[in-house]
């Protein structure tokens, strides 16, 4: 094999090059498009018709984004749909320019237009991108897509599967989504919710696997409302990460997964099944189990199972916050069916379009909830007092659930709150810029659940 030799002449007629083909004009390359348009798509079971979507590329979901962890990513968003749209990369700790919040970080991107999005990804893990401009109706056409950031030092494992977990609200006779997207129910009450549930765009996902051989599962809550209550069949492992931040260990796998919507959680697991088949199961309404993934397997990767995982590395600003100095604060959560909120209020909330609120405020409305100084650390209880839970997510930053005696829980970005209960999360304010917080139940977030605070 040829060698190659990098001599310091040869290093300086390189940069001598590059500086000639600057002076010459010569610019950067374009970034890669990522164009939201119209498409088909095979949702419901074969013998339906095609479900007209939004997409990212033409596909559902968009196209798996994957870089290394400190790298940057570019990608120029182009709009060719009819309506305004914009993009927002969920949990990764990034510039505010870049978040993509319409009418708070950025202006929304016109039907023709096209917006640079530029920023380096600090954090390794699974996240997850997705349109944050009327986000109910966008998201739920179909505007979603993984972001994956590998990390330096990667888990030994035979393969990395990202399932996407979605539902939509089919026509049953059309198979086209059905097109209310201000039905009073849905913004009132639970949230919208699909009539077809399916992975990765698809009705029935089946997976190929040997017995023994180790997966790395990426599990991201792509739903609009959705809360996915989840079990393993024949495949045995760990938890190791939650909403991309890596726990301090690997944790058994509880009896039960829940993934709110925009959660996600990383799973390391080896297939045991004694069988030909494993899954991944879902809990109904109906308190039966269902297949959400099957796992057909073929043949034995190995006579028996390899020694448990180590732990992800972590990422850079896990430390927790200091309770002791941190600034407390308080946000009602109030409004919906069946709440406790007085009907004159809520009568006055109805006629502006509105069933919910934030610390008193329906909507992203100034001034913002709070304003925080850099670096300074929080602790914020939010009070459910509604008749429904809420999916809570705070942009640029992650925190920790404060839980009983002090102790805090693992870093997330989105937060399952109960009906009726309070939870405390604590975080530091050490991200510069204007951060939505907001519940990714979409349909309550349009209905006035949506914040913002603002750090500087």
């Amino acid at each position: 094999m040829q060698s190659f030799h990098l001599t310091r002449r040869a290093v300086l007629a390189g940069l001598g090059a590059t500086a000639l083909s600057a002076r010459a004009g010569f610019a950067d390359p374009a970034p890669i498009p990522l164009t939201a348009q119209r498409a088909l798509a095979q949702i419901a079971p074969e013998g339906y018709p095609q479900t007209e979507i939004w997409s990212y590329d033409g596909r559902l979901p968009g196209p798996e984004l994957r870089l290394a962890q400190g790298t940057r990513l570019q990608r120029r968003f182009v709009n060719s749909l009819e309506v305004p749209s914009s993009v927002h990369w969920h949990g990764i700790r990034i510039e505010n320019a870049m978040d993509g919040v319409a009418g708070l970080t950025q202006e929304a991107v016109a039907p023709g237009a096209s917006f640079d999005y530029d920023f380096v990804a600090p954090d390794a893990g699974t996240y997850w991108y997705h349109a944050h401009t009327h986000s109910m109706e966008q998201v739920a056409r179909g505007l979603s897509g993984a972001l994956i950031v590998q990390e330096r030092d990667a888990p030994d494992v035979d393969r990395d599967e990202v399932l996407m977990f979605d539902d939509w609200l089919l026509d049953p006779q059309t198979a086209q989504i059905a097109p209310d997207f201000s039905h009073p129910m849905d913004l009132s009450h639970g949230g919208r919710f699909g009539n077809l549930i399916g992975t990765n765009g698809r009705f029935a996902l089946t997976l190929r696997a040997k017995r023994h051989e180790r997966l790395r599962l990426r599990l991201i809550n792509a739903a609009n409302a959705r809360i996915f209550v989840l079990r393993l069949t024949g495949l045995s492992g760990w938890q190791v990460a939650l909403d991309g931040m890596p726990l301090p260990a690997p944790e058994p796998i509880a009896q039960e997964i829940v993934l709110a919507p925009a959660q996600r959680i990383d799973l390391i697991v080896d297939v045991t099944a004694e069988g030909q088949e494993a899954a991944i199961e879902r809990l109904g309404n109906d308190a039966q189990w269902s297949r959400q993934v099957g796992v057909q397997i073929t043949g034995a990767a190995s006579r028996s199972r390899r020694a448990p995982p180590a732990a992800l590395p972590p990422n850079p600003k896990m430390d927790p916050p200091d309770l002791a100095q941190a600034r407390p604060l308080e946000m009602k959560i109030e409004g919906g069916a069946m709440g406790r909120m007085p009907m004159s209020r809520m009568r006055g909330l109805m006629q502006s379009g509105k069933f919910w609120t934030l610390g008193g405020q329906a909507g992203p409305v100034d001034p913002p909830f709070a304003r925080l100084f850099l670096g300074e650390p929080v602790r914020l209880r939010m009070v459910n007092d509604t008749a429904f839970p809420h999916a809570m997510h705070l942009h640029g930053m992650h925190f920790r659930e404060v839980l009983e005696g002090e102790r805090f829980g693992p870093m997330r970005d989105t937060l399952l709150t109960e009906a009726g209960a309070s939870h405390e999360i604590a975080f530091t304010a050490d991200n510069p810029g204007k951060w939505l917080l907001h519940c990714h139940m979409l349909a309550h977030a349009a209905a006035g659940m949506t914040s913002w605070i603002e750090v500087s």
